[in-house]
């Protein structure tokens, strides 16, 4: 199963291909993305990139975390799992007492 890593720090410029290729450099990458923001589609400096065995996560880790990259310095770690949320109503408002 492919293990996950955050990387933040992204210059905005980054594309998805610079990042897989980065990472390539420590081992084979399954998957990188990086998050766009959908109102402005552009980056939002952070991304995600999926490895195959567990060493190479550890040596990614190890070679590009506090690291520069393009003129920015990433903060690379293993990716945690997304929290569920709350459900967020609409039409807000007070509490009204009849």
């Amino acid at each position: 199963m492919a293990k996950r890593l955050y990387i933040g720090g992204l210059p905005y410029s980054s594309t998805d291909a610079d990042m897989k290729a980065a990472f390539e450099k420590v081992g084979p990458v399954t998957s990188a993305t990086i998050i766009i923001d959908k109102m402005t589609g552009r980056s939002r400096g952070f991304g995600f990139v999926e490895m195959e065995n567990e060493a190479d996560i550890s040596k990614a880790i190890e070679m590009w975390n506090g690291k520069d990259f393009d003129g920015r310095t990433l903060t690379v770690n293993e990716a945690r799992p997304m929290e569920s949320r709350p459900a967020r109503g609409g039409f807000g408002g007070g509490r009204r007492d009849y």
